[in-house]
């Protein structure tokens, strides 16, 4: 049985109006004016409210304002003895369901209340479907977003083995490709990237040299300098790198990154020449680290030359060979005392 309150400030249309809800099986109660209606409805609820226009102190329209916003459950219809197309309007834009004109007849009211009540009925069960289907979304996106997590720990996971097996085939690069892992994830977080950025570069950066495990060791550790064959046949490992990654879909531009981390701001590079913005932002922060890693670093065909040296390096050619940002950042970071290798 519907509930239905039935607010005007003449007695007789209120008792008109419970009498014939009353006839109808509804469940009813009668206020005269606002006040009383808001009492009403505080302490019982309604499915319905009939509601007059204009009534002595705060105004039907007023009234419904307050009922849609605090119990938007409820359905509400007008009723005046005017008829007023601008009232009308402004009722039916608030939210009311319908608006009768006084004097109005036994059918055509009975008819407004069960539609009213059956528009609301359909309304709930909608808003129902609504938050049970939202509430599906977000469980489904919470699995999915689980799901992701193992992904990337997984991938985590088989990258730092692949960073174990460059370091196993060479020595030599066993602390340098962690130190350029923290160096350029360092200047990536000073300069403000995003955490998936940051990430991209904290990945490539630990398997940057990967090409190299399909190199010949005594090349990779001889003690002098290398031949102009040899030195082509190191410069290889980038696109080595590339071609092992780039098959494998991975949640960042890994293979990449691995490919250009020897190109250079003017193009000077390798293995493709890139120049500029041609050339990923994570590939010219990888770039840098590397470059001044390796040169701080024992290499087995001369010894460490030192952070000053290297910082050196990459400010001489800052615009020309390194991206200038990058530089800067890198350099502030060791000046600051925020970094040491």
């Amino acid at each position: 049985m519907a509930s239905i309150l039935v607010v005007d400030d003449e007695g007789s249309i209120r008792r008109l109006l419970g009498e014939m809800l009353d006839m109808n099986g509804y469940k009813c109660a009668l206020a005269a004016d606002a006040a009383e209606a808001r009492t009403f409805i505080r302490d019982q609820g309604f499915d319905l409210i009939l509601c007059d226009v204009n009534m002595p102190g705060e105004s039907g329209l007023d009234l419904i304002r307050y009922v849609l916003a605090e119990h938007q459950e409820t359905a509400v219809i007008m009723i005046s003895a005017v008829d007023d197309t601008e009232i009308a309007e402004t009722a039916l834009e608030i939210g009311a369901f319908g608006y009768i004109i006084k004097p109005f007849r036994h059918n055509e009211l009975m008819i407004n209340i069960a539609n009213a009540l059956r528009r609301r009925e359909l309304e709930i069960k909608n808003r129902i479907q609504r938050e049970n289907l939202e509430q599906a979304v977000l469980e489904r996106t919470g699995e999915l977003q689980t799901t992701l997590n193992k992904l990337k720990i997984a991938t985590e996971g088989i990258i730092q083995a692949m960073a174990m097996t460059i370091e196993i085939r060479d020595p030599y690069t066993a602390g340098h490709q962690r130190r350029v892992r923290d160096l350029s994830c360092a200047i990536a977080e000073d300069m403000g990237l995003s955490n998936e950025c940051i990430n991209a570069i904290r990945m490539s950066s630990m398997i940057h040299d990967l090409g190299k495990i399909a190199l010949p060791s005594e090349i990779l550790s001889k003690p002098g300098r290398l031949t102009t064959s040899e030195f082509e046949l190191i410069k290889t490992h980038s696109q080595i790198g590339y071609n092992i990654l780039k098959d494998i879909e991975f949640p960042w531009p890994l293979a990449e990154i691995v490919l250009q981390h020897h190109e250079r701001m003017d193009g000077s590079g390798y293995p493709q020449g890139l120049s500029g913005k041609d050339i990923l932002h994570e590939a010219r922060i990888v770039a840098v680290a590397d470059v001044v890693e390796a040169i701080s670093s024992h290499r087995p065909y001369r010894p460490a030359l030192g952070v000053d040296k290297a910082l050196e390096e990459i400010s001489m050619n800052k615009n020309v060979l390194y991206d200038r940002t990058v530089v800067e950042a890198c350099v502030k970071l060791f000046s600051d005392g925020r970094f040491e290798l």
